[in-house]
């Protein structure tokens, strides 16, 4: 999904303040079983066209097979590009004067790599929680969320 599109879905009031999406670390981890079997599915045809039967017609029907995890990496990295967690401001809105904690958790070889869940702990007490699961760079989308609640009660202070 790009930021235009994003943008065009936007209010008259509403602006982007940040955006980012999982860490690629997550696709590619997914994806290597994916990746390892097409790979042997190409060895397959290449070991059985090149030295074994290099007369036989029914080996690319293999390509068939290898067509299943190539289909499915390339629908697991549209899925990744596809998933952005936005953070927006509304000027007539309250979502962001309800947010009362955001909480970093990172793991050792996150902060190596730049990854980790932010918590997000709203007063609303049906929705009081939401995960946002790994993403990248964490501590910037911490700061740009608390930099926004901290300039929307600004805000309201002054017009108060």
């Amino acid at each position: 999904m790009s930021v235009e599109y994003l943008k065009q879905q936007l209010g008259a009031n509403e602006k982007i303040l940040y955006t980012e999406r999982h860490h690629w670390i997550f696709f590619v981890a997914e994806m290597v079983k994916w990746i390892i079997f097409a790979a042997a599915v190409l060895a397959l045809i290449i070991l059985l066209k090149v030295w074994l039967i290099p007369d036989a017609g029914w080996v690319w029907w293999l390509l068939l097979v290898f067509l299943v995890p190539a289909v499915r990496i390339a629908w697991g990295f549209l899925s990744w590009r596809m998933n952005i967690y936005v953070l927006s401001k509304r000027v007539a809105d309250s979502s962001l004067e309800k947010l009362t904690d955001v909480v970093l958790k990172q793991s050792i070889i996150g902060r190596m790599v730049d990854y980790g869940d932010i918590v997000v702990l709203t007063a609303a007490a049906g929705a009081g929680i939401n995960n946002l699961r790994q993403i990248r760079k964490p501590m910037q989308f911490k700061t740009a969320m608390v930099k926004a609640k901290e300039e929307l009660e600004h805000e309201m202070g002054q017009s108060r």
